[in-house]
C-alpha cells in the first residue's frame, strides 16, 4: 500500500516544529502553561523513532549527539551516584533538561525514572549496531560505561522508580525491562562492560513481574514499551499483554494509562474517567504489526507460558487489527495535530497538542502499515 506523503509530511513538520537548537525536542509546543517545554529524555528516545523510521539519519544523530552531551556534562554527579548509590531523589540522573543549556529542571516530582537510562543504552548500542556512530569520543565512551555502572549502584532490578508516568514508587515491569534491553543492547557494541549478573538479576525480576506492570497494577499502557521498541519478551507473553490491555484500557479516543488514573481524570473522585491517551492507538498499530511478521521471539527470559507458533489466519488477524489502529490513530487527529491525551468520553483535548511522542508513534505505525 503506497505511504500518503502529504500526511506523512504533514505530521514530521509537527515535530521538527518541537525541536531546539541543540537537537533536542520538546515534549509539547513551547508555549504551553503544562511545562511540557523542556526536554525529557524519555521523549526524545520516543520521538526521535519517526526519524529513524523515514531514514533521516541527519537528524537521528543531532538528538542522540545532544543527549549524549547532557550525560557528559552531567558526569560528575552520575559517577557520584556510581560510587555512592543514592539514597534521595535528587541524586537520581535527572528525567528532563533545558532543551538549551542542558541544565536539569529541578523540582519535587517523580524524577526517578529508571526506564529512560536503559532506553538510552539501547538506543545507543541498536544505533551503533546499525553502523550510526553515536559514541566518537573517549569521554563519550566513558560516560556510556558510567551509565552501566550506575544501573548497577542502584540495583535497577529492585529499585522502586517513579516509572515511564512519573507517578508514585514501585518496582515496575516496564522499567525493569527497559534497563534489560539496554544492557544487552549496548553490551553488543564492545563499547562497555557489563558484568552478566546485572542482566541475569534484570531478567529474573521482569519474569516474577509479568505479565503485570507492578504490585499494584494488574496492567498499564506502559507495558507496551516491552514488545516495542525494546523486544524484550515472548511473543505469547506480548499478547498476553495486548489482550488485557485492550480489554481493560481501551477506549474511544486512545488507551488510559491504567485504572484509576487521576492525571487530568474529568471524575472528582478520581476514578471511573481517566484520560484518553492518543498514542495508544498507532503503539498497537505496530505492535500487531510486529507479531504479523514474527513467528516467535525468543528473549532468554523463562516464558510464562509455552511459546507457540501462529498460524497463517492469526498473522492475517494480525495485519487487520494493525490497520484498524491506525485507522483509530487517524481519528484522534485534533486540527491536524496528535494530542497528548483526550479528556474521557470527549472530544476535547488538553493542552498538550501536538506530543512529540504521539506524533513520531503515529508516523512510525503508518509507515509500517504501509498507508
Amino acid at each position: 500500500m503506497e505511504i500518503n506523503k502529504d500526511i506523512l509530511e504533514k505530521h514530521l513538520d509537527n515535530i521538527r516544529a518541537l525541536q531546539s537548537k541543540s537537537g533536542l525536542f520538546l515534549a509539547s509546543r513551547s508555549d504551553v502553561s503544562t511545562g511540557y517545554n523542556k526536554a525529557w529524555l524519555r521523549d526524545n528516545f520516543y520521538t526521535c523513532l519517526a526519524f529513524e523510521e523515514v531514514g533521516d539519519l541527519d537528524t537521528v544523530k543531532k538528538v542522540w549527539k545532544a543527549l549524549l552531551t547532557i550525560f557528559v556534562k552531567h558526569k560528575d554527579k552520575i559517577s557520584w551516584a556510581v560510587k555512592n548509590k543514592p539514597y534521595q531523589t535528587f541524586q537520581y540522573i535527572h528525567a528532563r533538561y533545558n532543551p538549551e543549556t542542558f541544565e536539569e529542571f529541578w523540582e519535587e516530582w517523580g524524577n526517578k525514572q529508571n526506564d529512560a537510562i536503559g532506553a538510552i543504552l539501547f538506543k545507543i548500542g541498536d544505533l551503533e549496531q546499525k553502523d550510526i556512530k553515536i559514541v566518537e569520543s573517549e569521554e563519550e565512551k566513558e560516560v556510556l560505561q558510567i551509565l552501566v555502572d550506575y544501573l548497577k549502584s542502584i540495583e535497577y532490578w529492585h529499585d522502586p522508580d517513579n516509572g515511564v508516568w512519573e507517578e508514585y514508587e514501585e518496582v515496575h515491569a516496564s522499567s525493569v525491562g527497559a534497563c534489560v534491553a539496554g544492557l544487552r543492547s549496548i553490551s553488543k557494541t564492545g563499547l562497555v562492560k557489563i558484568p552478566p549478573e546485572i542482566i541475569e538479576k534484570g531478567e529474573e525480576s521482569l519474569s516474577k513481574l509479568l505479565p503485570r506492570e507492578s504490585r499494584s497494577k494488574f496492567t498499564d499502557l506502559a507495558l507496551l514499551s516491552l514488545i516495542y521498541p525494546f523486544n524484550i519478551i515472548p511473543e505469547n507473553t506480548g499478547r498476553d499483554i495486548v489482550r488485557h490491555l485492550e480489554y481493560h484500557l481501551e477506549r474511544d479516543r486512545g488507551v488510559i494509562r491504567y485504572k484509576n488514573d487521576r492525571y487530568y481524570n474529568k471524575n472528582e473522585d478520581n476514578v471511573s474517567e481517566e484520560a484518553e491517551w492518543c498514542f495508544g492507538f498507532p503503539w498497537l498499530s505496530i505492535i500487531y504489526n510486529q507479531f504479523a511478521i514474527t513467528h516467535s521471539h525468543s528473549s532468554g527470559i523463562t516464558p510464562l507460558a509455552p511459546l507457540t507458533l501462529r498460524g497463517e489466519s492469526e498473522g492475517n488477524n494480525d495485519i487487520k487489527m494493525a490497520k484498524e489502529y491506525l485507522e483509530k490513530s487517524m481519528a484522534t487527529i485534533y486540527k491536524g495535530e496528535i494530542p497528548e491525551l483526550y479528556y474521557s468520553d470527549s472530544d476535547r483535548p488538553n493542552e498538550n497538542v501536538p506530543l512529540g511522542w504521539a506524533e513520531s508513534l503515529f508516523i512510525v505505525a503508518l509507515l509500517k502499515s504501509g498507508k
